[in-house]
């Protein structure tokens, strides 16, 4: 996941070149991504709600690559930015159409760029003096759903899943109590993705579509849930207690640069112990989920939690349920925003109960 030093440098070469831009500190860049970087003077998440980014600029945002560099066009404080991977900002001020010139004391004064736009509002690119910045995706974008193609057919994964014994674990631990979340408070929504198609394997694994929880995380969770309410959100649960035997599918049909979104068998995962859920926010008046930096089980960096790019809301939103999980004893997971453990995770045991096993909480 991270770039070679020696590479970084001679992309930073080429961004100067091409954008007439002296980047400081190139020893403190984060390379690869922007996942740990310290975020520039004056948080990109603070104060009250922002508004939105006007929607002409949505189509704009993300991040775009150009010999092995990569730069990231995000909105703050309703103007739109460069943001290079020393995370340094530069405002790019509006002049006509899709042409931008770039404030800051390391451009000269002309420098402009101008974005390739498609006829559905997405721009593929922008164009500079010497070239042209294209569009990184790694897919699941807009809101679509993120996709792999899996290692093995998902017929296979699943035969040899159900034959696999999960590793042996040794202490004391609690007893399981695993709960609907929804029979302590119905005003919690569900998208429990993996009881549909509409997941990053198009595969179905679970023959329910409910959220299950050891009853204390559970607990917390409803907290955490109406402690939203006067901000006007709620939450929005897609997985939350996962069978062992998924996790070893998912690992073993996962490609070995994508495994640090999905848990290695041979630990177990934190759903498995039902102490893990992965969420979002919706808003109550709408009942519409909102829009975050990246879509649910997207396996690029935009999923990280402390990602810079986007938009202002995007980012507050990502914060408000970051905040509003760990004030009832949550913790981020630090590859994925949606993922959140409980404190308590280490007291369960690795759980093994299919979804037809938990019937009887119906």
């Amino acid at each position: 996941m991270h770039s070679s030093t020696n590479r970084h440098n001679v992309g930073s070469l080429l961004l100067a070149a091409v954008l007439f831009l002296t980047i400081p500190g190139n020893e403190s860049a984060t390379h690869g991504s922007l996942r740990h970087a310290d975020p520039p003077k004056g948080s990109l998440v603070q104060g009250g709600k922002p508004n939105d980014a006007p929607l002409r600029w949505k189509g704009l945002i993300g991040e775009y690559a150009l010999a092995g560099d990569t730069i990231y066009v995000l909105e703050k404080d309703q103007q739109l930015h460069l943001l290079t991977k020393t995370t340094e900002l530069y405002r790019l001020r509006e002049q006509s159409g899709l042409k931008f010139s770039v404030d800051g004391r390391a451009f000269r004064n002309d420098t402009t760029i101008v974005f390739r736009q498609t006829t559905g509002g997405r721009a593929e690119g922008f164009l500079v003096t010497a070239g042209e910045f294209r569009r990184a995706s790694a897919g699941g974008e807009n809101g679509s759903t993120f996709k792999i193609k899996p290692l093995k057919p998902v017929t296979i994964l699943k035969r040899d899943a159900l034959n696999a014994t999960p590793p042996k674990e040794e202490g004391e631990f609690l007893s399981h109590n695993l709960v609907e979340v929804t029979s302590i408070d119905s005003t919690i929504k569900l998208d429990i993705r993996y009881a549909t198609t509409n997941n990053f394997m198009s595969a179905i694994f679970y023959s329910l579509p409910k959220a299950f929880l050891q009853r204390p995380a559970a607990e917390a969770l409803v907290r955490a849930h109406r402690s939203l309410r006067e901000r006007g959100y709620g939450l929005l649960i897609f997985d939350a207690y996962r069978p062992w035997y998924v996790t070893k599918m998912f690992w073993d049909a996962t490609p070995s640069d994508k495994k640090i979104f999905v848990a290695d068998p041979l630990k177990g995962s934190r759903h498995n112990r039902g102490c893990a859920v992965d969420l979002s926010l919706y808003e109550l008046d709408s009942g519409k989920p909102v829009e975050m930096v990246s879509g649910y089980d997207e396996f690029s960096d935009r999923a990280f939690p402390q990602y810079q790019g986007g938009t202002s809301l995007q980012r507050w939103h990502r914060e408000l349920l970051r905040k509003a999980m760990e004030a009832e004893g949550f913790n981020v997971y630090d590859w994925e925003w949606w993922h959140f453990d409980y404190r308590d995770w280490k007291r369960y045991s690795i759980g093994t109960k299919t979804f037809d096993e938990l019937r009887s909480f119906r």
